[in-house]
């Protein structure tokens, strides 16, 4: 049962989720170039949509969220354990930001927007998939070798 409320409380909270990208229009890559061109047409929306969205949340995650020692619907919280600032972080935070500054779109956007049927956001949504492949097979690769050198 408490697989099925995980589940259960999962598809709500996306479905929620991507109904709000996509009414608030960030479902829209011109929306987020619109708001990175600073120095030209600048689109001030996304930061209210920001805005609105951490209004709602940060109160909740104080009073609801941070107090509770355990989760409702799962075994444990699921954090970082890293908290060092590494070139892995750096360089992972410095290609995400270049697509989305290039691409005009965030990954959980992209998700809302492949039922309006934007066959950019689909090229996105599959190079995408493929970035994470790759970078999981390389990081695979990565650790099989490290393990390699510490048994011989």
């Amino acid at each position: 049962m408490n697989q099925m409320l995980f589940r259960l409380t999962s598809l709500v909270a996306g479905i929620l989720f991507g109904m709000g990208m996509v009414i608030s229009g960030m479902a829209n890559p011109a929306k987020v170039v619109g708001f990175l061109d600073v120095a030209g047409a600048w689109d001030p929306s996304l930061m209210f949509v920001m805005g609105g969205a951490l209004a709602v949340f940060m109160p909740i995650y104080f009073i609801v969220i941070k107090a509770r020692q355990q989760p409702i619907n799962a075994e444990k919280f699921c954090l970082a354990t890293t908290r060092s600032v590494d070139t892995r972080l750096i360089s992972g935070a410095a290609i995400f930001g270049l697509g989305w500054g290039l691409g005009g779109i965030c990954p959980g956007p992209a998700l809302s927007s492949l039922a309006l049927g934007n066959i950019d956001v689909w090229i996105f949504f599959a190079s995408m998939m493929v970035g994470l492949g790759a970078t999981n097979l390389l990081i695979c690769i990565k650790n099989s070798k490290q393990q390699q050198t510490q048994t011989t």
